[in-house]
């Protein structure tokens, strides 16, 4: 265990220099990230949330536990060969790390260190265990070895030294990533955003209807949801970053920095996320008032022609530093809405965990295909020629967001009194918007809800109805039509491979 504890110590320090998320508990967990299947990624999100990355981190330790344990016994009997198996878990490390899809040579040091440093400690540590040797008795003169006890204090000693040092290590470590990263906060607490060439209109009057247990019309930054794969969140330097257009039908590859996307025309626009992965009635989705540079005009300026104008891409891959890569139709880039590079969010620079310094988004499609965080690269080329991440993972290609609703108060098995009772939630259909929400009571005739007053077609909608309710236990169940007439559809689906249906239902009961 203690030799473990330096093979991490010393590798913190090490991914310090090289990069944090070359840290073998990183890299390890990516790697596992990568090779999940969707049905066991989908469960995670659903039973842990936003903590799963932290699950799977301490799911590693506790194995990296285990093993360091069953090596230790193995070592006691064969000290060498306990040594060697800790280097083979090290270069388990280093492998991982390098087959990151932003993988550097580099970013093997970490792991291979570390396991240098726990095999040295485990090696010694050992030989402090092995039995002392006794001078012989008077008059004899074999050496003996006394099997009942061992080098007691040379153990404890170089233990403390080792523990501590490891710590030590850690700490240095911690200190110097911090110190690294301090660089992108301070270039983020340095950025004023500029007022927007086109403003977003006023919210409004009757957008947000104010009703208690109702989500609030505009998600604050610190609820907004988090879905991705980064177990390190990145911290980019806005003054080193670099965004590079290229690929397919670009005559003219551009590159820009994030001084040159502040001096453009800047769009604001209230827009409301989904991410594929929420179960009907679920919590991933939130909607903000994002400010940035229109991707269109950018893809236009390179010489990118949509398909339909006889374009030769028809795909968009977007690259993020930390290695996914989604794939976006050019088309619906390019069809007039407003998909944008942001700067902003809710009248702030982005947030690290949600992309800063500049992230991609597209209304109306579900996240895994159009909002690339902490984006670096985007390259043109097709559905045929490239699989982005998500799609090599049985994802649709293409998924623009479904029609649905969520119904936030009542929560389910509540017992509100009975009487009049307001059932209040979200509908949602971005880029078509909503029409209609209807709402009935075990399975009875559909009810119209009030709408709230609609802000745009790009954002969600709050509705209510005012039900009297009765006492007993009750089912109520929500639907929605958007604005092309269509209705949500009430057959249960999963979320794979483009997204969850279905009606959602919340029991409670009326004493």
């Amino acid at each position: 265990m203690i030799a473990g504890f330096c093979a991490l110590g010393v590798a913190e320090l090490v991914a310090a220099v090289v990069r944090p998320e070359a840290g073998p508990v990183t890299a390890v967990g990516g790697a596992v990230i990568d090779r999940t299947p969707p049905a066991v990624k989908d469960f995670a999100v659903r039973n842990f949330g936003t903590a799963d990355k932290l699950v799977l981190q301490l799911g590693i330790l506790a194995l990296l536990a285990a093993f360091a344990m069953a090596v230790g016994v193995l070592a006691l009997r064969r000290r060498r060969l306990g040594a060697a198996a800790v280097l083979v878990f090290g270069a388990v490390g280093a492998v991982a790390a390098v087959g990151r899809p932003e993988g550097r040579p580099g970013d093997a040091l970490p792991s291979v260190v570390g396991a240098l440093v726990a095999a040295g400690v485990l090696y010694l540590l050992v030989g402090r265990l092995a039995p002392r040797t006794l001078p012989p008795p008077a008059g004899e003169t074999e050496v003996r070895a006394d099997q009942g006890t061992f080098d007691r204090r040379g153990f404890v000693i170089a233990a403390t030294t080792a523990a501590a040092a490891s710590a030590g290590a850690g700490y240095l470590g911690r200190r110097v990533t911090a110190s690294v990263q301090a660089g992108a906060s301070a270039s983020r607490g340095a950025i004023t955003l500029p007022v927007p060439d086109s403003a977003a209109p006023a919210v409004p009057r009757g957008a947000d209807l104010g009703i208690r247990g109702l989500s609030s019309f505009v998600t604050p930054n610190k609820s907004f949801y988090r879905v991705d794969t980064a177990l390190v969140v990145p911290r980019v330097n806005a003054r080193r970053w670099r965004l590079r257009i290229h690929g397919k039908g670009v005559t003219r590859p551009l590159t820009v920095d994030f001084q040159d996307l502040l001096q453009r025309e800047l769009i604001e626009r209230d827009i409301t996320l989904a991410c594929v992965s929420n179960e009907v009635g679920g919590p991933y989705i939130g909607n903000a008032r994002w400010i940035g540079a229109r991707l269109a005009d950018l893809l236009r300026e390179a010489g990118v022609k949509p398909p339909s104008k006889g374009g030769a891409a028809d795909q968009l891959v977007a690259r993020s530093v930390d290695g996914m890569t989604i794939g976006t139709p050019v088309e619906d880039v390019m069809d007039g809405r407003d998909a944008m590079l942001a700067l902003g969010m809710n009248g702030e620079p982005l947030p690290f965990s949600h992309g800063f310094p500049v992230r991609m988004l597209v209304p109306g499609l579900y996240g895994y295909v159009s909002a690339c965080k902490w984006i670096k690269d985007i390259e043109l080329t097709t559905f045929d020629d490239y699989d982005a991440y998500w799609v090599k993972r049985s994802w649709s290609r293409q998924a623009p967001v479904k029609t649905q609703s969520r119904i936030d108060t009542p929560r389910p098995f509540a017992s509100p009194e009975a009487g009049t009772v307001p059932v209040a939630g979200v509908a949602w259909a971005q880029h078509r918007g909503i029409a209609r929400v209807e709402v009935r009571v075990d399975g009875g005739a559909w009810q119209t809800a009030r709408l709230a007053a609609e802000d745009s077609r790009d954002t969600w909608r709050q509705w209510v109805w005012e039900w009297p309710a009765t006492t007993g236990s009750h089912t109520l169940e929500v639907r929605a039509t958007d604005r092309t007439g269509a209705t949500q559809t009430g057959r249960r689906a999963g979320t794979v491979p483009d997204g969850a249906t279905g009606w959602h239902s919340v029991v409670v009961d009326v004493p």
